[in-house]
């Protein structure tokens, strides 16, 4: 199934998609044609409110404005090669760009919201040891449209009779860091809160980061979204071997980060995400020490076990382990609870998403040699 269209036979690769332009890079499209820049508002209602691709059907545009923008541009959105459901109702689609690159996006339904869990990048640049999309290396960066369009897919897909607003809320937690494409995801998300797309408050928009300070400062003054940190770790010894862009930006360097992110935003809370490992970062030494680190930053605490992958080298701590960590740290007054795995059976959670695309770096091979000698530090 893909979903792009165009008013002619012209091949698609010699028209500008526009799916991906905000409402100021539209302005600025539609004044590069001599037009109003009004038009950018009308555009945004038919793509993403009414799912209305074909400029011929844009019946508020002149019949010559029409005519000039078939020949010019065009929307296209990723093609569907799988879709999957869990017993939960977790949806996960696996999505094929233009490049011939796929990429994996999951839905997560609840009684009162719709989730949709986005990616940012083929693969990821980062390579956190537990995480099923590090193992697979690391091809190229979204484009705004990539991002925005498993917004505009989902939404699409999902929308009934009955649930006109299926998506309640975006969180930037698929495949790859965010922050390291970061001009694309701002522009999207900024997509994503526009009045005339799809209305999502900066509460409702969640971007979640292994902590790059730079972009985290940008990132709070031009589009402050809900912040969350993979964190994992209550010291820099064993972060540095979990997430290693810890070595450049360590533990308290992230924690002042952190408080900064959240000055100047009302009730504003940073949510850090915590992976369970058993044995690895969930003693009751650890967790002490965690609540300490994070005793004078706005927060709440999310644990979440561990989600296992073929040749991992990690397994989850028991939910008894998982609990007695969470009493430990709500003792010491932070914020937690513990995440309920969702669309596992179909390797939709957290830490499990995987595409299909060609890896730019040696990271697969390497960790194929891993798997085999099956020491993965």
């Amino acid at each position: 199934m893909e979903l792009s269209v165009t008013d002619n036979t012209r091949p698609q690769a010699s028209l500008e998609n526009l799916m991906g332009h905000d409402r100021q890079a539209l302005e600025e499209y539609f004044q590069s044609l001599g037009e109003k820049p009004f038009r950018a508002t009308q555009i945004l209602k038919w793509v993403h409110q009414q799912s209305t691709y074909n400029f011929s059907e844009m019946t508020n545009l002149s019949k010559s404005l029409r005519a000039s923008l078939s020949e010019r541009a065009s929307f296209i959105l990723p093609e569907i090669i799988n879709d999957q459901v869990s017993e939960d109702g977790t949806r996960k689609w696996l999505l094929r760009l233009e490049d011939g690159n796929s990429i994996e996006t999951v839905f997560i339904p609840e009684a009162a919201r719709g989730t949709l869990c986005v990616s940012s990048q083929v693969g990821c640049a980062l390579n956190c040891s537990f995480c099923a999309t590090a193992r697979q290396g690391f091809n190229r960066n979204l484009t705004s449209a990539e991002i925005i369009g498993q917004l505009r897919l989902a939404n699409q897909l999902l929308v009934s009779p009955d649930n006109d607003r299926p998506i309640t809320n975006v969180v930037m937690m698929g495949m790859g860091e965010p922050m390291l494409n970061y001009d694309n995801v701002v522009r999207a998300m900024r997509l994503m809160q526009e009045d005339f797309a799809y209305g999502l408050s900066k509460r409702r928009v969640t971007l979640s980061t292994s902590g790059l300070l730079p972009q985290m400062q940008r990132l709070s003054k031009e589009c402050p979204v809900s912040l969350a940190v993979s964190l994992h770790a209550p010291d820099d010894e064993l972060r540095n071997e979990l997430v290693p862009i810890n070595r450049k930006y360590p533990i308290q360097e992230l924690m002042q980060a952190c408080r900064d992110y959240t000055k100047g935003l009302p009730h504003q809370k940073i949510t850090f995400e915590y992976v369970m490992l058993a044995g690895v970062n969930d003693s009751d030494t650890q967790a002490r020490k965690l609540a300490k680190v994070l005793g004078n930053v706005p927060c709440k605490l999310n644990l979440i076990p561990f989600n296992s992958f073929a040749g991992s080298g990690y397994s989850s701590s028991s939910l008894t382990r998982i609990n007695h960590f969470r009493d430990i740290l709500m003792q010491k007054g932070i914020m937690t609870v513990t995440r309920k795995t969702r669309g596992e059976e179909i390797d939709a959670a957290c830490g499990q998403l995987a595409g299909k695309f060609t890896d730019r770096t040696s990271r697969t091979k390497r960790f194929q040699q891993v798997t085999i000698t099956g020491d993965i530090h």
